[in-house]
């Protein structure tokens, strides 16, 4: 059954998004399904992990009812002589999966990638079962350099690789 895509806009993550934030985040890192995050982050953990300081910047997908269903950061993946690359992770609410709002947080940071001046953008650790996420980077341009294998522990599929993956950023969308 495909689910109807949900029309969003996507704007700056401000500290008055915390509050509905937290949630997404928290559920997700709870899940321990697809970020390598602890399972029990706590707030204070969780803020300091997702809110990015500038030149890097967090920002949410806002649905029509103004409500937050996703949200991403992205910044340089390496200081120095790797700073021509970005980096973005991204979190989507449970209720908004499969309704186009990582795509449009995706299109979103390769759009930001590309304003900044970046050769390329860079996915350190994509779980390699997490197949919703690895087909949407796929279409999205995105190859897997390659996999670092049983390099994180899934709730139930046990140990399973991570995948890192890239793309440059001009290339055709």
């Amino acid at each position: 059954m495909k689910r109807t895509p949900l029309n969003v806009s996507i704007r700056r993550a401000d500290g008055s998004d915390w509050p509905e934030l937290w949630p997404i985040i928290r559920e997700i890192a709870a899940a321990g399904e697809t970020f390598p995050y602890d399972r029990d982050l706590n707030e204070q953990q969780a803020r300091e992990l997702w809110i990015e300081t500038p030149p890097g910047r967090t920002v949410v997908a806002v649905d029509q009812g103004q409500r937050i269903v996703g949200s991403a950061k992205m910044g340089r993946n390496r200081g120095g002589p790797g700073s021509h690359v970005a980096t973005a992770s991204f979190m989507v609410a449970e209720h908004a999966r499969g309704r186009g709002v990582g795509r449009a947080l995706g299109q979103y940071a390769l759009s930001w990638a590309r304003e900044e001046g970046f050769l390329a953008m860079q996915f350190n650790a994509v779980v390699e079962v997490n197949s919703a996420a690895v087909r949407l980077w796929k279409d999205l341009g995105f190859s897997v350099v390659g996999t670092v294998p049983e390099a994180f522990d899934h709730p139930t599929d046990g140990l399973v690789g991570l995948h890192v993956m890239h793309r440059y950023v001009n290339a055709a969308d």
